[in-house]
């Protein structure tokens, strides 16, 4: 019976989410075209309806720890990634920041339009060395811009115990550009499961690291010591058998 409750609001929220992509999306794909200031906030304020809509429909909360640790100028966030939450949140916390995301993203409607014309950072994949060379080049002017650079360097959502798949670009943009790298540990996935539909009550755990020099470093040495300290935070927060995926 427990279980048909919570299919019952996890569907709740789907629509929710529906609701208030129609209701934020075109107001941000319209006016981000002119300000992306306005633009940006707007989109804000669509992520805090999902992340609002989830705490009271499904009963997920968060908690986050390390916000000291954020410095005064914006670099390179890199995340774990295992829960569409993280999208939700992460821009509400470093703000303004762009995401670095595959291109294909640009062709879903509302949704990837937001993506274009608040200038995320969008990469091909296939592209090889010329993505990274793009990439790059996207990123120091976003910097210039003062806004973050929020990366997943597994590059996408990854289950909750799987073995880490950590990919240099992330540390390759605080090397070319440079820039400083601030670590997140989350465990978003064990609440909102990366192939569930079922949304678990609780409280997800945010851990914002100490910065991570790029000084001196190779993006080799960069890219070790994020895993290092994400990886070590993640045994600490995560549970891996809490609910019955």
């Amino acid at each position: 019976m427990y279980r048909f409750w919570l299919l019952f609001r996890s569907g709740v929220f789907w629509v929710w989410q529906i609701v208030m992509t129609v209701f934020w999306g075109f107001p941000v794909v319209i006016l981000g075209l002119f300000s992306f200031r306005v633009g940006y906030f707007l989109a804000i304020m669509w992520n805090r309806s999902n992340l609002y809509g989830l705490k009271y429909i499904c009963g997920v909360d968060w908690k986050v720890d390390g916000m000291e640790n954020i410095p005064d100028k914006p670099c390179v966030v890199m995340s774990k990634h295992q829960s569409t939450w993280d999208t939700y949140f992460l821009p509400t916390v470093f703000y303004p920041s762009v995401f670095v995301a595959k291109r294909s993203l640009l062709w879903i409607p509302i949704f990837g339009w937001s993506l274009y014309v608040l200038k995320f950072i969008m990469i091909d994949r296939k592209s090889g060395r010329s993505a990274m060379s793009q990439m790059c080049e996207q990123a120091a002017d976003r910097l210039a811009r003062k806004r973050w650079i929020v990366v997943f360097p597994e590059g996408t959502r990854r289950p909750v115990g799987a073995e880490p798949q950590y990919r240099v670009g992330g540390a390759m943009i605080a090397k070319k550009v440079p820039s400083n790298v601030v670590p997140v540990a989350l465990n978003a996935g064990e609440f909102w499961p990366r192939m569930g539909f079922i949304k678990w009550p609780g409280t997800i755990t945010v851990s914002i690291g100490p910065v991570i020099s790029s000084e001196g470093k190779s993006a080799g040495q960069i890219l070790a010591e994020t895993e290092a300290w994400i990886e070590g935070r993640m045994a600490e927060i995560t549970v891996k058998d809490r609910f019955p995926y």
